[in-house]
């Protein structure tokens, strides 16, 4: 797997930005674009290749995820969830998780410290 960070820290403030249309696929790759990064929480936008995810991990806090293209699956100590498109879900704070894209798939994650 190949992961492409998109470290360009887009100024969203007080302007309307379509997410899915903020973060472009690349073959066999996950690709992520941070749109704010400050010590009370993270907003960042992935775009995954089909085939492609992140291994089993765990996070100090909750982290949602939602579904802005495509079909992942979620599995969250060890239960699996189909998401779609327009969907979320929220991995607890510490429990192991890991995604993988069913198809190419677009997801924002918000995590708030």
């Amino acid at each position: 797997m190949s992961q492409s960070k998109n470290q360009i820290s887009m100024d969203i403030t007080s302007r309307t930005l379509d997410p899915a249309q903020a973060v472009d696929y690349q073959s066999n790759a996950v690709v992520s674009s941070t749109l704010i990064n400050k010590a009370t929480g993270t907003i960042t936008l992935f775009a995954f290749d089909a085939g492609q995810g992140l291994s089993e991990h765990t996070a100090p806090f909750d982290a949602t995820v939602y579904l802005l293209d495509g079909e992942a699956e979620v599995t969250i100590s060890g239960q699996k969830h189909n998401l779609k498109a327009g969907e979320m879900i929220i991995m607890p704070a510490n429990e192991p998780h890991a995604l993988y894209g069913v198809s190419r798939f677009k997801m924002m994650l918000i995590m708030i410290k």
